[in-house]
Parts: C-alpha cells; sequence; structure tokens
C-alpha cells in the first residue's frame, strides 16, 4: 500500500469519528496482508483493541517450518525483496531490543511464531506497549504507518536490535478496519 493511500485510509478513519482521545479504545481494529518476497499472500494479522491493550492474531501459511521472529516495525512500507523499507522494530521508548534484556523491550517485540511442517502457524498474543487510537506516541496508525515482519529464524528475546532473527522473509502493512458499530 502507498503512503499516500495509507494517509488517505487514516484521513478516512479520523474524519468517520472512529478515533477519540482515549490511549488504545476498545474496538478500534487493523488489519495486515502478509506477503513474501515474491508477492504471495503468506498470512493475515488481525490486531483490535481490547482496553489499555492490543491483541494480535496472526495466522501464517506457506513458511519454512520451525520458529520465527514476529515483530511490529515502525514504517508502514513493505517493498520486496528484503522489506527493510519496514525500517526498524517499532521503538517509540527508545529501549533495546528483547523481552529478556534488562533494558528493553522494544514496543513492537512480539513472541515467537512456530511454523509447524505443513508450513502453518499462529500467533496469538496481547500487548499493552502498543495502541491504535491515531496521535498517541505508542500508536501504530501514526503518519508513516507500522507494518508486521517475519523473520527467518527465532528471536533470542535479548540480541539488540534485532534478536539475531535473521532476513526478513515476510511483511505486512498495518491499516485501520472497520469495527461494528462504527460509522463505515
Amino acid at each position: 500500500m502507498s503512503r499516500a493511500m495509507i494517509g488517505l485510509t487514516l484521513a478516512s478513519w479520523l474524519l468517520t469519528g472512529c478515533a477519540s482521545t482515549d490511549r488504545a479504545n476498545s474496538g478500534l481494529s487493523a488489519a495486515a496482508e502478509l506477503r513474501d518476497a515474491s508477492g504471495q499472500t503468506v498470512g493475515r494479522a488481525r490486531l483490535t483493541a481490547e482496553g489499555n491493550a492490543v491483541h494480535v492474531v496472526v495466522s501464517l501459511r506457506g513458511l519454512p517450518p520451525g520458529p520465527k521472529a514476529i515483530h511490529i516495525h515502525e514504517v508502514g512500507r513493505c517493498e520486496a525483496p528484503g522489506f527493510t523499507s519496514a525500517g526498524g522494530h517499532f521503538n517509540p521508548d527508545g529501549r533495546q531490543h528483547g523481552s529478556e534484556n534488562p533494558q528493553g523491550s522494544h514496543a513492537g517485540d512480539l513472541p515467537n511464531v512456530t511454523i509447524a511442517v505443513d508450513g502453518t502457524g499462529r500467533l496469538d498474543t496481547t500487548t499493552s506497549r502498543v495502541s491504535l487510537t491515531p496521535g498517541g506516541p505508542t500508536s501504530l496508525m501514526d503518519s508513516d504507518g507500522s507494518a508486521l515482519v517475519v523473520h527467518a529464524g527465532p528471536d533470542d528475546l535479548k540480541t539488540d536490535p534485532a534478536g539475531n532473527s535473521g532476513a526478513r522473509i515476510a511483511c505486512g502493512v498495518i491499516v485501520p478496519t472497520p469495527t461494528s458499530g462504527s460509522r463505515y
């Protein structure tokens, strides 16, 4: 999705009254379609604000088996093949990487996902380090957006800046989605 499209989507979302002044409004949601370097869809993600946290569910398919790191990255751009356009991990607090790092973790650090022998995997987690409400310091809905990135290997949960997780093998731009009861 282009920057212009992200901007229009965010502007439309704000104008329709889907945002409020709360840090993370229950009911706000976002989604991402993850693609590999060849452009094939390999997963979908749904992010839903629940009070002051965001529930993240990612379903993956067609990936090599084994544990994989998955992180929220700071820019909503997914240019193949290396997905470096997504920038670094979402880290508005300027911390180091990893839940086992005494100076960490990044707001975008998520648990590893395990890909089964059949190429499928699912991550279901909740984080209070990010928000879907535009305008806040931890919002994934800032002017340049955010992305979900799957890495080739597992995150060691402590090594800065990315947990020795290897190459970026899939990426999806996080975009706001209509929710039930909204004015879409």
